[in-house]
């Protein structure tokens, strides 16, 4: 096991009983889009801090990075999804894959971040010690197999919610027949050639569609096979507010006047969605309507059996599954799946489905906090029985945070006021001479599952969470106006015990 590593600007070194451990003031883990956010923050913030990104790849980007399918693009709009302190300068607000990769990877250039990762190391264990006010790392080098320890005095998780090695697939029986190939999105093979060829596209989420108009280019056909419809709304590629903005005024004014259009348009949809769901499932099945072709049964294949944002609602760019479906290109089949055979897919109903590839895209497996184990003085920390307290830390256990996005809103904007607040306490605990911070739960406090949705990929996993409580500051708010004035101007000592 490696108990040291080179010397760094501003690191310090201590020994312990194993031999010489580097220590940082904060570990950051993961370098996608939260994490080089997060480590944005602490430099401008707070530019006395010691600081390193443990990434398990071999690259920044983490999401947008992975996934690599044909067609891959962002799910919410790029002034929102962008960071709040970088402008999104392209015209396309619902951007592609690359684009965003090249966007994470400029900021970490241009603040000098990258030079604070250090790749291929796959956190696996924490342990905490209120003697010694830190935590030990251990890492694994996931390229040569050996074993590094450091320790930190904060530890700010930045791993999102879902396994990178492993996407969800169900049982889908007789696969072994099949003569094609099948594939996961989330493990998109480079050498797949899916020119003139027949694909089934299994899915209803964000995934299938934008693989089915995407791969409906080049293929002979693509089918997008799903179980049950979900919510499929179009938005402009590119955002005319932006576009009129920006022709008389510069970035750094037009961003945050689109931005905030933007957060209050998803807001009043999303709580109008949740006041009046009727209404808005028939707003948004007229919109549908008005994009497929006469006769389109609309009902059968766009209408689900829940109600708006119980799920998270698909966005297209431009329409752009909705022209796919009206050139014949691409269909979609509201079935239930009998099994695969040789040449494709039998349905309940006696139908079958031929194909030459077929895609499952069925959702993701989640994994809560990167997997990871820690200990607080020797205690196994069980997530299930802790509560997140603001959506960012966990009751009871010290000097430690994590970064989740929200369900009804672009994921960016939770994480860049998760990694404000983290700095705020940090600069607390600084001008008063703390070295611990740690939630402390009220035990009036009634739990609640962390996520209200019934998502299949959330419901599968849930019970592997933190709860949340009913009430502040243990209230889960999916809400950024509101958590921009708790969270940005609140209070950081409500809830929370301090040490020196």
């Amino acid at each position: 096991m490696s108990t040291a590593a080179a010397p760094r600007e501003g690191a310090r070194f201590e020994r312990d009983e194993e031999g010489r451990l580097e220590h940082l003031d904060v570990l950051i883990v993961g370098a996608g889009l939260s994490g080089i956010g997060a480590a944005h923050h602490l430099q401008e913030k707070l530019p006395h801090k010691s600081y390193a990104i443990l990434e398990a790849r071999d690259t920044i980007g983490g999401t947008w990075d992975l996934f690599r399918y044909p067609g891959i693009r962002s799910d919410s709009d790029m002034h929102t999804l962008g960071y709040r302190f970088r402008p999104w300068t392209e015209a396309k607000a619902i951007a592609d894959g690359p684009s965003i990769l090249e966007y994470v990877n400029d900021t970490a250039r241009e603040g000098g971040i990258d030079r604070h990762i250090r790749f291929h190391h796959k956190v696996t264990a924490m342990s905490w010690s209120s003697e010694d006010a830190r935590w030990t790392v251990t890492a694994e080098r996931t390229d040569t197999g050996e074993a590094v320890r450091l320790t930190a005095s904060f530890v700010f998780s930045c791993t999102g919610y879902y396994r990178y090695d492993e996407g969800y697939t169900p049982e889908l029986p007789g696969t072994e027949r099949f003569n094609g190939r099948i594939v996961h999105p989330q493990h998109w093979p480079e050498d797949l050639d899916y020119s003139g060829k027949r694909v089934v596209v299994i899915g209803s989420g964000a995934t299938a569609v934008t693989l089915v108009p995407a791969m409906a280019k080049d293929a002979a056909h693509v089918t997008m096979l799903q179980r049950s419809p979900s919510y499929v709304v179009t938005l402009p590629g590119e955002d005319p507010a932006h576009s009129a903005l920006k022709r008389f005024l510069p970035a750094r004014f037009a961003y945050p006047i689109v931005r905030w259009k933007n957060v209050t348009m998803a807001t009043l949809f999303y709580r109008a969605s949740r006041r009046w769901p009727k209404f808005m499932s028939r707003v948004i099945r007229r919109g549908v309507e008005r994009q497929l072709p006469p006769g389109f049964d609309v009902d059968k294949h766009f209408k689900p059996s829940y109600d708006p944002w119980d799920q998270r609602i698909c966005l297209v760019p431009d329409g752009d599954l909705f022209v796919a479906l009206g050139d014949g290109s691409a269909s979609v089949v509201t079935a239930h799946i009998d099994t695969f055979t040789e040449t494709g897919i039998r349905l309940r109903s006696g139908e079958e489905l031929e194909a030459d590839v077929v895609v499952t895209a069925t959702g993701l497996n989640l994994l809560p906090l990167g997997g990871l184990d820690f200990t607080v003085d020797g205690r196994k920390v069980e997530l299930p029985e802790t509560m997140a307290y603001k959506a960012m830390m966990l009751s009871d256990v010290p000097n430690y945070a994590f970064a989740i996005g929200y369900t009804n809103a672009s994921w960016t904007l939770k994480a860049d006021l998760t990694s404000e607040y983290v700095c705020r306490l940090l600069r607390h605990m600084d001008d008063r001479g703390l070295r611990v911070a740690v939630p402390h739960r009220d035990p009036s406090v009634e739990e609640e599952p962390l996520l209200d949705f019934t998502s299949g990929y959330v419901l599968r996993s849930l019970d592997k969470f933190p709860k949340q409580g009913t009430r502040a500051p243990w209230k889960v708010h999916q809400n950024y106006p509101k958590d921009v004035v708790s969270l940005r101007h609140g209070p950081v000592t409500d809830g929370m015990r301090f040490a020196a």
